[in-house]
């Protein structure tokens, strides 16, 4: 399997007036194409740190970071725009939709930066969200739409320039049991089409659905395991 994401002795240290706080010490992880991964840790672990180095959205203070066979570690700010627009599918807890905009709108946002046309934005975008069962909240916004939909607006929008990882945030922390089981199932679905999903999350139940389950503490991996037995689609409702 080709590997799409490596990271070497990432640390990443922020200052807080005097003081340094070392988020991540040293981290080094490698993730193949079409895997379906965790992050999971405690509050102050270090996840949402790798998370953000991993999505581009920072850079680490030491330490390599190769991403789809580019070294992202020392990218400009614009250049790590770039990747994140051309590699990376972001799907947020708060969902993250621009609350006057359609579903179509919102899911065609990333491709205004990517140069694509109208038609062809309409047209991806349509395709993205019957991927999702939302081919008929094409023109709905936001408010209309409940929790679950609104997520699936944002897992469309996610897949919508062909990312090369779904990096997913806590996907089901605003929803109720039985919508984050629908969203998980939907999530098992991409990965069998062989997508390859990053998520974070602090619950069990959910880091479950995942095949393989890196664990963070006070900045180090902790664990990094197989799950043998993954929650596979409905049955998270046995």
């Amino acid at each position: 399997m080709a590997i799409i994401i490596k990271t070497e002795n990432i640390q990443k240290t922020y200052r807080m007036g005097v003081e340094e706080v070392k988020a991540l010490k040293s981290v080094s992880i490698t993730v193949n194409r079409g895997e379906y991964v965790a992050f999971m840790g405690p509050s102050g672990s270090g996840k949402s740190t790798l998370m953000n180095i991993v999505g581009c959205l920072d850079t680490p203070t030491a330490g390599t970071y190769i991403l789809n066979n580019k070294n992202v570690s020392d990218m400009t700010e614009n250049e790590l725009a770039d990747i994140r627009n051309k590699e990376i599918g972001f799907v947020f807890q708060t969902f993250n939709l621009l609350p006057r905009a359609s579903c179509l709108e919102n899911v065609a946002l990333p491709l205004i930066y990517a140069g694509f046309n109208k038609t062809d934005r309409s047209e991806k975008a349509f395709l993205a969200l019957k991927s999702v069962g939302l081919e008929d909240r094409v023109h709905h916004k936001p408010n209309e739409l409940s929790g679950g939909q609104r997520q699936r607006v944002a897992i469309a929008r996610a897949l919508v320039n062909d990312p090369s990882i779904i990096l997913a945030d806590e996907p089901t922390g605003n929803l109720d049991s039985k919508t984050s089981h629908d969203i998980m199932d939907l999530f098992h679905e991409l990965h069998q089409k062989g997508n390859t999903i990053i998520m974070v999350t602090h619950e069990d139940d959910i880091a479950h659905f995942a095949h393989r389950v890196i664990r963070l503490r006070d900045g180090l991996v902790e664990s990094d395991k197989v799950n043998p037995n993954p929650t596979l689609g409905k049955q998270a409702f046995a």
